[in-house]
């Protein structure tokens, strides 16, 4: 995959993560603090469980911010394969958590996306190591 490619999918992935994890923590904080939205019937009893909920989507927000603004490296598509691994494995570990919020459209829209971006950057990592091995051999 050329830098610029790379780049591009960092970028898309950046935006995914900011969109996605900015919903999740106004979700988190609606449901912790005031009792309202999906959340609300999760955190009802016990409002100290939304920390766990809002850990992951600000450090999703923080990953997502850092990388719209970083240098691009082919590095960065092994790291950004393991976050949507974690975040992937996470919903699939707790899906029953959308169940019981009804919001199973937006576990199959976030679960499907973290898959399909491990995917993309397990390839980017492949094909940019590929190109980076080929260019080297013709120096």
């Amino acid at each position: 995959m050329t830098p610029f490619f790379g780049n591009l999918l960092v970028r898309v992935n950046a935006g995914f993560l900011v969109l996605a994890s900015a919903g999740g923590l106004a979700t988190d904080i609606a449901g912790s603090f005031f009792g309202r939205g999906a959340e609300a019937v999760l955190l009802n009893n016990a409002p100290g469980t939304g920390i766990g909920f809002i850990e992951a989507h600000g450090l999703a927000l923080i990953i997502g911010v850092t990388l719209w603004r970083i240098a691009y490296s082919r590095n960065w598509h092994a790291v950004l394969a393991a976050v949507h691994v974690l975040l992937g494995t996470a919903n699939l570990l707790f899906w029953q958590f959308f169940i019981a919020a009804d919001v199973l459209v937006v576990g199959y829209a976030t679960t499907a996306a973290h898959w399909l971006f491990v995917v993309a950057h397990l390839a980017a990592l492949t094909g940019s190591t590929r190109l980076a091995a080929s260019s080297s051999h013709l120096n």
